[in-house]
């Protein structure tokens, strides 16, 4: 018997995944035993043997799928049958020996700073709506929060005097986050109009939407998407991009590895590392400036 929602309760309860990791492990899943059944034979839970899971996984590598998104459905089948294979209702793991290779991780998204000004530029203006996306994003890049933990984020977790914001990562992992002088005056600014919203339903959400309920991820994504198109910038850019230009940023102005780390609530130096990677446009800017034969000759 195939125990999806009692599976899903239990990363939910036990680590504090993400609505929206649910959402994709669900899908993960229901996909890979649809596949079963259409190919493979439909073999019963005890029979699936890591073949079965090889193959899954070759076949969306040969469709073209993302490398993360095969990354991801692949730990998707490894946390389910482990789950199974604890609750007792399979002898042994076919997926312990799973590896999923998504191939070189690319470098992430990141806006200069002439494209965060511009990004603001287009926000100016009264009224709760402007006021509201100025404190929403200049949070987002002031502290490095995922935008989920915006979302998520309380009242009480603000301390505006102090310059701090305590934030609910993945797994539940609380940290503290420094909010710099912009977000201090944008939040300031914002919410005593997010008070006057809130009153109908006493709502301890700091950002709101127009009615007075707490924003979701997809609003706020939908909101970005408006913003870049006011400010001609690229439709591609994300919330995550703001957190990937935070940690570019305090890098590129000196900030250590361990500290960037600490602030963006990276359980491992490694997964910050990426925000060291040198992009080919840095390459090349430094190539041209330092190399003697690159330089253009001054005419004589």
């Amino acid at each position: 018997m195939i125990d999806l929602d009692g599976f899903l309760k239990i990363i939910e309860e036990g680590q504090g995944v993400s609505p929206h990791t649910l959402k994709a492990y669900r899908s993960d899943l229901n996909s890979f035993f649809a596949e079963l059944k259409e190919n493979r034979g439909n073999p019963g839970l005890a029979e699936i043997e890591l073949h079965h899971l090889r193959l899954f996984l070759s076949d969306l590598i040969s469709r073209g799928y993302a490398p993360a998104t095969v990354a991801r459905k692949a730990a998707a089948l490894r946390a389910f049958f482990a789950f199974m294979h604890r609750q007792g209702k399979i002898a042994s793991n076919p997926a312990t020996l799973l590896k999923s290779s998504p191939g070189p991780r690319g470098l992430p998204t990141v806006l200069s700073s002439q494209q965060i000004d511009s990004l603001f530029q287009v926000m100016h203006g009264n009224g709760f709506i402007n006021i509201r996306d100025r404190a929403l994003f200049e949070f987002l890049y002031s502290t490095g929060a995922r935008v989920s933990e915006a979302c998520g984020l309380q009242i009480g977790d603000l301390d505006i005097e102090e310059g701090i914001a305590r934030l609910l990562g993945k797994g539940n992992k609380e940290r503290l986050a420094a909010l710099g002088k912009f977000a201090r005056e944008a939040l300031d600014e914002y919410l005593p109009l997010r008070q006057q919203k809130a009153q109908a339903r006493a709502d301890q959400h700091v950002f709101l939407n127009d009615r007075g309920g707490p924003l979701s991820d997809r609003s706020v994504r939908r909101i970005l998407k408006k913003r870049l198109l006011a400010a001609d910038l690229p439709i591609s850019i994300s919330p995550h991009s703001l957190r990937h230009s935070f940690a570019t940023h305090l890098l590129q102005g000196g900030a250590g590895l361990r500290e960037v780390q600490e602030l963006l609530g990276h359980a491992s130096v490694n997964t910050t590392q990426i925000y060291t990677k040198i992009s080919p446009e840095q390459l090349r800017e430094v190539y041209l400036r330092n190399h003697p034969r690159a330089r253009p000759v001054s005419d004589s």
